[in-house]
């Protein structure tokens, strides 16, 4: 039987009050398990796959970012941060309380997930990361028609919007919870660019940060998310060079998965197999899907992007 959840309030690296929520293993524990969500998603939407992890054995905590969910400020309007806030301090933090723990650290992301982790100042605390849905962001890598609803939507609809509330009103769309301006404007801005903020000369830098990276990592993308097809997933995990890599591209057997799918309650199928690769590291194909695996520097030299989007 299930523990019930338990709320509590943590404090990010510079103090800011996180709410998270905390799912003790049935059984011993054998690891803790931190899921990186995706952006403008709140932590409740990840609390069927951290049931079922703590069914298998694992301490899971989720959290809300600072400006969302349970750690959305009274006034967002014009609430000030920086996007890899979440990143740097929000789930830095996480990641350190948990390493203080005598067992294995692992970490499931999920889109923006999958480009904090390189981003963590003690991601050599994780034994593992898996990630779902990540990819570069920009509108080239997606089919035309969610091409142009998106480039529609960051340049005509949300920025009259964003102006207008001092903060960008995505419950409006119903695409997920409202976000601080600023996160929409950075974003947008990474957006535009075949390997995102790679790619911005104010954020080059970064790419640093991702070739420490060292984390055995699985990445996880459905043929039919739109946001993040398999090929922008690569365009982006690039930059993870130096780390053993696993991808993993799945046809949807029916039912879609896009881009929220993979936590949702109909492809429960997929959860089994992640929990077992974080625990084990033993790779597992599900159902009708393509497995890869790369050795430390090996993903680079196997992929063949054009040669001006090389990074």
């Amino acid at each position: 039987m299930h523990s019930k959840p338990e709320s509590r309030q943590i404090s990010a690296l510079d103090g800011f009050s996180l709410s998270s929520t905390h799912y003790s293993a049935e059984g011993e524990a054998q690891g803790n398990l931190l899921i990186a969500g995706a952006t403008g998603v709140p932590q409740r939407f990840y609390q069927r796959i951290a049931l079922y992890a703590a069914s298998q054995g694992l301490n899971v905590m989720t959290l809300d970012y600072r400006g969302i969910g349970l750690s959305r400020p009274a006034r967002l309007k014009d609430f000030k941060m920086h996007y890899l806030d979440w990143a740097r301090l929000d789930l830095a933090a996480a990641v350190a309380l948990l390493a203080k723990q005598d067992l294995p650290l692992y970490v499931l992301g999920h889109s923006f997930g999958g480009h904090a982790f390189g981003l963590l100042p003690n991601h050599h605390h994780v034994s593992r990361f898996a990630v779902c849905g990540t990819g570069a962001g920009w509108h080239g890598w997606m089919p035309w028609r969610e091409s142009l609803k998106v480039r529609m939507m960051w340049h005509l609809i949300l920025p009259v919007l964003t102006r207008i509330k001092g903060y960008s009103p995505w419950s409006k769309l119903g695409i997920g919870e409202d976000l601080p301006q600023d996160v929409f404007y950075q974003w947008r801005a990474w957006c535009q660019y075949p390997h995102y903020f790679f790619d911005n000369p104010d954020t080059q830098d970064l790419l640093d940060c991702y070739y420490k990276v060292r984390t055995p990592s699985l990445f996880i993308n459905a043929t039919d998310d739109l946001w993040a097809m398999p090929a922008s997933r690569d365009a982006f995990i690039r930059a993870y060079a130096n780390a053993p890599i696993h991808t993993l591209d799945i046809e949807s057997q029916g039912t879609p998965i896009g881009h929220m799918g993979y936590f949702r309650a109909q492809h429960q199928d997929l959860w089994q197999p992640i929990v077992q690769w974080l625990k084990q590291g033993s790779p597992a194909s599900i159902g009708a899907s393509r497995l890869q695996q790369y050795a430390p520097g090996e993903f680079n030299k196997a992929q063949l992007l054009l040669p001006n989007l090389a990074l």
